[in-house]
């Protein structure tokens, strides 16, 4: 299933960047104030719904342009959760940080994720139980045990009714206490970072499902923990998560917790302590 996700994820990629060449041509509309999609969001989903279904016709497919169609018979719990172009907005300017995000949830659990950056040809897959890759090189997250050494990436808030004021605390909290902070703008592409160890942690607000289900995956395998900003498993549709090692990440949640949005913010009993298979088996 994992070599199916990538075929179709590097066919999204190619149509992708032969869209990139002409920037200017393609066609874009707004789903919300500052929330955009593209005729090559349109084309790159299905470009990935057809190589799935055609190898899997009776799985479900859950992606963000198209939404949710169920799957059939003994195949209904197999669903497919597809991110086509992950960093629209960076994309249409022509900043060079997008990427396309596949993952198959089986029974409520990542079980395959597929994050690839069509730009640098950076291919990024795990298997449940078997290690994260960048490459066909095996990845894990990086050491750091202090906040203060760390880089942490982030997404700012962006469309009417995020919570902006409160998104500045938490920075106001995390940057005195870190090396740096950074804003790519492809929370996929974020999260497979902190899998390979480029960044220390990442936390975002305002997320879908389709945003966060194969970065997640990415993480766990490669050592981290993914979770909501108590550091709680349930975050895959609560739109907001945290991903960093174990040690940042508990470091990460007695900050970030009390800014939570999910009805259980209680920071003090965020601990690293949950295993990686708890944090991401409640993720989509």
């Amino acid at each position: 299933m994992l070599n199916v996700a990538i075929k179709a994820a590097r066919a999204a990629g190619t149509l992708i960047n032969r869209a990139s060449l002409d920037i200017e041509s393609v066609r874009v509309s707004a789903k919300q104030t500052n929330d955009f999609v593209t005729e090559v969001d349109h084309a790159a989903e299905q470009a990935i719904i057809e190589t799935l279904l055609g190898a899997y016709p009776d799985h479900g497919i859950w992606a963000e342009e198209s939404g949710r169609r169920e799957g059939k018979g003994r195949d209904r719990h197999h669903v497919w959760i597809i991110d086509p172009l992950d960093g629209t907005t960076n994309f249409i300017h022509g900043f060079p940080v997008y990427c396309v995000s596949i993952a198959l949830m089986v029974e409520g659990r990542i079980e395959q994720a597929v994050v690839y950056d069509p730009t640098r040809n950076d291919l990024f897959c795990a298997t449940r139980g078997r290690g994260a890759y960048l490459n066909d090189r095996r990845i894990r997250v990086a050491k750091r045990t202090q906040l203060r050494d760390c880089l942490i990436s982030t997404g700012f808030p962006f469309r009417p009714g995020d919570h902006f004021q409160t998104f500045m605390q938490m920075l106001q909290d995390i940057m005195p206490r870190v090396a740096g902070v950074r804003r790519p703008g492809a929370a996929a592409l974020d999260l497979a970072y902190v899998a390979a160890g480029f960044a220390d942690g990442f936390f975002e607000t305002g997320l879908s499902p389709w945003d966060v289900a194969a970065g997640a995956l990415l993480v766990t395998e490669a050592g981290g923990l993914v979770g909501n900003f108590t550091g709680e498993a349930d975050f895959l549709e609560r739109r907001e998560c945290m991903a960093a090692n174990p040690r940042i990440y508990g470091q990460m949640a007695n900050l970030l917790g009390k800014y939570s949005q999910c009805g259980t913010a209680q920071a003090a009993r965020a601990t690293p302590s949950a295993s990686s298979d708890d944090q991401d088996g409640n993720a989509r």
